[in-house]
């Protein structure tokens, strides 16, 4: 935990880390997964000294977004994303496509 925390943002470490673990998440990846998170919120909350625009300035938390922001860059969605949609939605042959003709078969 960053130097200064309180015992609030200390609980708050341990359950999301704890949490992470028993997902099946390695013991690093879990604490880095729970310092990130307390981090942001502390940055939310004016308990630290910097912070990044993303964390005082957006509109929703990461659990409330629910993936909003995920896959929507340049190359948009991956292609497991892809084919999980043309199965849902029954395109045949969708397991020889590549990308992008995954994603011209779901735009049809």
């Amino acid at each position: 935990m960053p130097q200064g925390s309180n015992a609030k943002r200390e609980r708050q470490y341990e359950h999301i880390k704890e949490g992470a673990e028993k997902r099946g998440t390695s013991t690093g990846r879990a604490k880095e997964i729970a310092a990130r998170t307390v981090n942001k919120e502390r940055a939310r909350s004016g308990e630290s000294k910097t912070a990044s625009k993303t964390s005082t300035r957006d509109r929703k938390s990461a659990p409330e977004r629910g993936g909003e922001r995920s896959h929507s860059g340049s190359q948009g969605r991956t292609k497991d994303q892809l084919y999980a949609e043309a199965k849902k939605r029954g395109i045949e042959g969708r397991s020889s496509m590549n990308k992008q003709e995954l994603e011209k078969a779901l735009s049809r």
